[in-house]
């Protein structure tokens, strides 16, 4: 006499959905599932799922988990419970699984492109951000005296900065944004000379990069942050994005939306670099 077919196992149900069921025990699965509405309507509803992450994220789905997740799931999870939990979700698991390493790994990669700044969060960094905000908003209006050297003398104004701050400096490009350079001007600051360049879009609005030597506090804080992304100030009368290199500070700052003015500072920061 011939023993009844074990009913299936949700292992065997999941792998069902997912396509991934041994040929042996298709037959009988899907017969059981066919003939137990709450069973097939289990089914249906992980098929729904499985199509609605096929439909959020497309092709990764049948990508490989990336190595460096693996790693860290070889790392943290007995390899019996591993295994256990791999053949209970089946693809489902997967799918969820590399969708967020997916996410992971982008914010991984958007870390390592973000510039490598050390962002202090001592109250002198915030004086020195709070300065280049000021100092935009006493210059940039001006009409005729905007600053000290125009944009024709361009290798001079370059020269001259980088003199007085004694620090080899360079005017970014930011025609990529539609910012032309108006030019510069040399400023005080609590520990030593601080400089100024001036940008200016065909509508009129502008934008200022202040830099200068951090006295020994703010350079203290910037060490101990260890950050590595842009800090937004909107402190004074116009906001800024600041990031901290080798002991000098750069503040883009301009009466601008957030979003604009983070590219612009990405820009300054990564030709400056």
């Amino acid at each position: 006499m011939n023993r009844p077919a074990p009913p299936p196992t949700d292992d065997e149900l999941h792998a069902l959905v997912d396509g991934q069921l041994a040929p042996d025990r298709r037959s009988a699965v899907e017969d059981a599932v066919a003939h137990d509405p709450a069973v097939a309507a289990r089914v249906a509803a992980w098929r729904v799922q499985r199509d609605a992450l096929r439909r959020l994220h497309g092709d990764l789905l049948d990508e490989p988990v990336p190595a460096p997740l693996m790693s860290a799931l070889d790392r943290n999870q007995p390899r019996r419970a591993r295994q256990g939990s791999w053949m209970r979700w089946g693809g489902m698991a997967a799918g969820v699984l590399i969708a967020f390493a997916a996410g992971w790994l982008g914010n991984a990669q958007w870390s390592m492109r973000a510039p490598p700044a050390q962002v202090a969060k001592a109250p002198a960094m915030r004086e020195f951000v709070h300065d280049a905000s000021i100092a935009h908003a006493v210059y940039a209006p001006e009409k005729r005296h905007p600053v000290e050297v125009a944009a024709t003398e361009q290798q001079h104004l370059v020269q001259w900065l980088s003199k007085r701050l004694d620090r080899p400096l360079k005017v970014p490009d930011l025609t990529a944004m539609g910012y032309t350079l108006v030019g510069g001007r040399l400023l005080p600051g609590e520990s030593g000379a601080r400089a100024q360049f001036m940008f200016e879009d065909t509508a009129g609005e502008r934008v200022t990069l202040y830099i200068g030597t951090l006295d020994s506090r703010a350079a203290a804080g910037a060490a101990a942050a260890r950050e590595t992304a842009f800090r937004f100030a909107s402190e004074g009368p116009v906001p800024s994005f600041y990031w901290v290199d080798q002991g000098f500070g750069y503040a883009v700052a301009g009466k601008l939306p957030r979003d604009v003015l983070l590219k612009l500072a990405t820009l300054a920061y990564r030709d400056l670099s």
